[in-house]
């Protein structure tokens, strides 16, 4: 009987073992695709052109390959998506964790699960639709397809990463830890905010840069909202990002012009890697301080 359980135990190990070498292998084989699709361009064209010229004019009879516009673009429409939509699904999830009656939760928490299933390219047309006419006649610009509407919708759709996931670690703190607090004389307020959260920090570091990755990943719905120009980042502008960028010209692209948008694709995955590996430094750093 001990050998049959063993052979299982076995059996199982191995499956995950080569599941997850799989995993790793998948993520090793497209880091070497890029690099081998994206280097040729940039060193064609040149490291410092590629990454800091200003201007994209990939179709004309002397193209010009400088992706700085899309860099920033995306570094700035990142960053107030972050801003927007950081502290509101941070107080919501403690809202629903905490102090939220059940019924209430049931509802809120079953229009964020519908919100995170709804498609991007849904997203783009309800900004399309609402959002983009309703910047150009609040701030009276003549279109309102700007980095403004991509933010908004940026910060929307990466709710329901940061909301759920938040929940998840602030449910999880021993309720031990509160007690203690009331115990102390703490309002429920002041337990929440200074015992819950502190214990759940790295769940909800984690939701944030769960959230920080949908938004540098989305293509569909910030082209359909963002008007897709190459112009320099601008607030009432429009603009293109690193994403879009890659995804609006790639069906026609053909030479120089697709080793480009291979080598943009590199830049990004470079973008990404750099950010969680520096947000999982920090996050390792202040959980052994917090330890010492």
């Amino acid at each position: 009987m001990k050998n049959k359980k063993q052979i299982l135990e076995d059996v199982i190990h191995g499956v995950f073992l080569i599941l997850g070498l799989t995993t790793v292998g998948c993520v090793l084989l497209i880091t070497v695709y890029l690099i081998i699709a994206g280097i040729p361009a940039i060193l064609e064209i040149g490291l410092l052109d590629f990454l800091l010229g200003d201007t994209w004019q990939s179709t004309s009879q002397t193209p010009s390959f400088g992706i700085l516009p899309f860099i920033l673009t995306s570094i700035y429409g990142t960053g107030g998506a972050i801003l927007l939509g950081v502290p509101v699904g941070f107080l919501t999830a403690v809202y629903l964790a905490k102090m939220a009656p059940s019924k209430m939760k049931a509802a809120v928490s079953s229009a964020v699960s519908l919100l995170a299933g709804i498609p991007s390219v849904v997203y783009g047309l309800v900004g399309m639709l609402v959002l983009v006419p309703g910047i150009r006649k609040l701030f009276g610009i003549p279109d309102g397809s700007s980095l403004l509407a991509a933010i908004i919708v940026l910060a929307i759709m990466i709710l329901p990463s940061i909301i759920n996931v938040s929940i998840t670690a602030l449910e999880a703190v021993p309720k031990e830890y509160e007690d203690a607090s009331y115990a102390l004389g703490a309002t429920p307020i002041e337990t929440y905010f200074k015992v819950s959260v502190p214990a759940a920090k790295s769940g909800i570091a984690a939701a944030v840069v769960l959230g920080v990755g949908r938004a540098i990943g989305e293509a569909m719905a910030v082209m359909m909202v963002s008007g897709n120009a190459p112009n320099m980042p601008s607030l009432f502008q429009s603009v293109r990002f690193l994403t879009t960028a890659v995804a609006s010209e790639m069906s026609y692209a053909s030479g120089l012009q697709r080793e480009a948008l291979f080598s943009i694709a590199f830049v990004l995955f470079l973008f990404i890697m750099l950010l969680n590996a520096a947000l999982n430094f920090f996050l390792k750093r202040s959980k052994e301080g917090q330890e010492k």
